[in-house]
Formats: structure tokens, C-alpha cells, sequence
């Protein structure tokens, strides 16, 4: 999981590089420019989340990231052929537990950003796509900087993230071994069980020590 929480850390990074509802005509990627610049400046200024306050740091993902993530098909890719066959009760308990599991990732990691800032590469892109990938990089304050791409889709209430590539590794595929490896075992109920069990204890220690 070392390489899930790096992954996880410089996305959260990136999206904390005008919290207000986008307008619809908004470019995907001068979106997660606003998104990103709005949270590291929150995540910098904010004592608590500095100090890993969990309730704080939950408030920021939940106001600031979550409204600009599809969670149900970044959930539903990660589950891969399998998520055809879970009921919709079970589709939607697997979201709210891998959303869930992100939250308390992402906890640890904003209580650690610090002078990293972020740059936007042009975006390749026609007016017409509905699909598009934005390019940046995290400017570290030691060592080199780290590409980092979102993959963004259309949706009927505006552009949502779907998914995030640190060096060359998508979240999604990342997760999508071990949502495999869990669902051949206990089938998606024991994947349900997994997370649930993961997002206990990491609710249990301080948020700034999660892994």
C-alpha cells in the first residue's frame, strides 16, 4: 500500500494546487486549476489540517474535491467485469466504502503539503471531446517533479474527474488488482467487508499517520 499512498498523496497534491460551482461552459482542465489552487491554499493556511484533524480535513474533501469526482464509474472501473454483476444496493455500498477509503488517504496527505506547487501542461484537446486527459506536474521543493494526468469526463452536470496517473500509474488500475484479488475470495460482499474493515481502522488512528 506504500505505492497507493504515494499515488494518493501527490493527486491530493495536485488538487490542492473559488469553491463556487463551476459554470458549465467551464475548460476541464482551468476546473482543476481552480479546484487545485483553492485546496492548497486551504490545506497550507488551515492549522488543523496541518495538525491532521480528521473532521477538518473531511470537510475540505467533501466541499472542495468530492463535487468534481465521479465516484461511481472511478468505483465501477476499479471493479472491473465484476461490478456488471453486483446489485444495485451492493454498486452502491462499494462506492460509499471506496470513497470512504480515498477520504482517509487523502487525510494524511494534505496534513503534509507544504511548498510543492503546481504546473498545467496545454491541454490537447478539440471542443467537441467529451473525454479528455489534463497534464501537470508537481514542482517539488527537493528533487525532480513528478507528472501527474487526470482523465475527465462530460457529464450532464459538468466536467468530473474519473481518474488520476502519478508516474505513469492510473488510480484505477492500481486499485483494480486488489479489488479482483478480494472479490474471488468473498465476492463483492467480501470486497464491501474489506473496505469497511480498512476505513475502520484507519478511522481509528490519527488522520495525519493513515496509510
Amino acid at each position: 500500500m506504500k505505492l497507493m499512498k504515494q499515488l494518493l498523496a501527490m493527486a491530493t497534491i495536485a488538487f490542492a494546487t473559488a469553491a463556487q460551482a463551476a459554470p458549465a461552459v467551464e475548460a476541464p482542465d482551468v476546473l482543476v486549476k481552480r479546484i487545485s489552487q483553492d485546496v492548497i491554499d486551504t490545506a497550507k493556511s488551515d492549522k488543523a489540517i496541518q495538525a491532521g484533524d480528521i473532521k477538518r480535513v473531511t470537510e475540505l474533501v467533501e466541499s472542495k474535491i468530492l463535487p468534481y469526482v465521479d465516484f461511481q464509474r472511478m468505483t465501477s472501473l476499479a471493479a472491473g467485469r465484476y461490478w456488471r454483476d453486483a446489485t444495485p444496493e451492493q454498486q452502491k455500498q462499494l462506492a460509499a466504502e471506496f470513497r470512504t477509503l480515498l477520504i482517509y488517504t487523502y487525510s494524511g496527505a494534505l496534513s503534509q503539503i507544504k511548498n510543492e506547487t503546481v504546473e498545467f501542461k496545454p491541454l490537447r484537446a478539440d471542443p467537441s471531446d467529451t473525454e479528455v486527459e489534463v497534464r501537470s506536474q508537481v514542482n517539488m521543493a527537493r528533487g525532480e517533479p513528478v507528472p501527474l494526468n487526470y482523465r475527465v469526463a462530460k457529464t450532464p452536470s459538468g466536467w468530473k474527474i474519473y481518474d488520476i496517473n502519478v508516474l505513469g500509474a492510473w488510480l484505477v488500475e492500481t486499485y483494480k488488482s486488489s479489488f479482483a484479488s478480494e472479490i474471488s475470495k468473498g465476492g463483492i460482499d467480501g470486497l464491501i467487508k474489506t473496505l469497511q474493515a480498512k476505513n475502520k481502522a484507519l478511522a481509528s488512528r490519527p488522520a495525519a499517520k493513515a496509510k
